[in-house]
């Protein structure tokens, strides 16, 4: 699990409730509850906090898979 350094959490906040993250294993947890009434969770990848709010999230998860389902060159209908 990588540790993210104290420095860069004190200037993290989280992007929806602009409250202050803290680390709670693999992951970044605001110190304030979003509209659901829960605190939003976000993912830390290679060490990278991914904060990008749970529906931008998932729309960027699509995109990225879409990309790599299509080659150039491999569309229907070119030789």
């Amino acid at each position: 699990m990588p540790k993210i350094s104290p420095e860069l959490l004190s200037v993290l906040r989280c992007p929806v409730t602009g409250s202050k993250l803290v680390q709670e294993g693999d992951e970044l947890v605001s110190t304030a509850a979003g509209d659901s009434g829960e605190k939003l969770r976000y993912a830390i990848e290679d060490g990278i906090p991914l904060l990008l709010p749970p529906e931008l999230l998932q729309a960027a998860n699509a995109a990225s898979s879409d990309q790599h389902d299509s080659l150039p060159g491999t569309a229907a209908g070119t030789t």
